[in-house]
């Protein structure tokens, strides 16, 4: 037996139970992984909330990214071994010790990367690949904004876009937050709570907007993303953490400059095995070579789950948090 998170009723942060659990055996294609660092993600929230309803129903453990040891490996896999340091982004089921898991979704870290560095990044780092490289490609000379700038993914995605040669623009609720996303590549950063975010990226563009809106907000900055792309520009809604947004005529894109709009995820880029590789090693490389620092900021006990949550959804955390099992 080990102990993991549970939630057998979907509602606020007190439903995360610490249980005892039996993680189970390897079978064919899969291993048996021990955890040594979890990372903590929005997308935790809206599974535990049910705006996410759960892949195999209740009672889930949550969380999406973690990185750990391999334990034991099942039959008909042979090239991870017990001992292997290993990660994975996936749905839902890191909130443990241990897991049994399908191998096909893991990668080996390599030489370079912590346990703790590597759980904090692959969701949030292989999202901000993703976003800056396949669903809008970024190049030099590109201008970017991006929300919640100072969280776990704009962290990322601020110094990512920056080594690409991006001008860089985000949005941060407080003061500390802004100075946080300018340490981590952002060239401006506008607070959102005190300034019109639409009319200060109109005064810092000259009024030629953006070419790509990065938005994990969803209701409370909708539509004024769209206020900020230029004509043919791209509006990108990869989170809700202010709520969905609500259904809206399909012609508001015309009548704003003939926008593009997408709402993509990770698990759709990265459903196949060499998507998935080619986006982690795009990420090793990055934070290997420097370009890109993984900061993490909050670290819980695994038994603090509920206390993260709150933390995260007060908008008390910065970067990257991990759970300690």
């Amino acid at each position: 037996m080990s102990k993991a998170i549970r939630i057998h009723a979907h509602g606020g942060p007190e439903t995360l139970r610490y249980e005892e659990v039996d993680p189970g055996r390897p079978g064919a294609g899969e291993v048996l992984i021990r955890h040594t660092a979890i990372g903590l993600n929005f997308i935790d929230v809206y599974y535990r909330t049910g705006l996410y309803p759960a892949p195999n129903g209740l009672p889930l453990i949550p969380g999406a990214e973690a990185a750990g040891v391999v334990e034991e490996a099942g039959p008909g896999i042979d090239w991870l071994r017990p001992g292997d340091r290993v990660a994975y982004a996936a749905a839902t089921g890191a909130y443990a010790e241990k897991r049994v898991i399908a191998a096909d979704r893991l990668v080996k870290v390599p030489d370079g990367i912590g346990d703790e560095q590597a759980a904090a990044m692959m969701l949030k780092g292989m999202t901000a690949e993703y976003l800056l490289r396949r669903t809008f490609s970024v190049k030099e000379g590109d201008t970017i904004l991006c929300h919640a700038a100072a969280g776990g993914v704009g962290l990322i995605l601020g110094q990512w876009a920056k080594h690409l040669g991006a001008v860089t623009i985000g949005t941060a609720g407080s003061p500390g937050k802004v100075e946080l996303a300018k340490a981590h590549g952002f060239d401006h950063v506008i607070d959102y709570r005190k300034q019109d975010f639409v009319a200060e990226v109109a005064a810092i563009t000259g009024g030629r907007k953006c070419d790509v809106v990065y938005d994990s907000i969803g209701k409370d900055t909708f539509p004024g993303s769209l206020d900020c792309l230029r004509p043919r520009g791209m509006f990108v809604s990869f989170g809700q953490s202010s709520g969905p947004i609500l259904p809206f005529d399909i012609g508001l894109l015309s009548r704003k400059g003939s926008l593009f709009a997408t709402r993509p995820t990770l698990f759709t880029y990265n459903a196949g095995r060499a998507d998935l590789e080619q986006s982690a090693a795009a990420l090793f490389d990055v934070v290997l070579s420097g370009a890109v620092e993984i900061s993490i900021n909050q670290r819980y006990a695994l038994a603090d789950a509920g206390k993260a949550h709150a933390d995260l959804e007060n908008r008390l955390t910065t970067g990257a948090t991990i759970l300690v099992p």
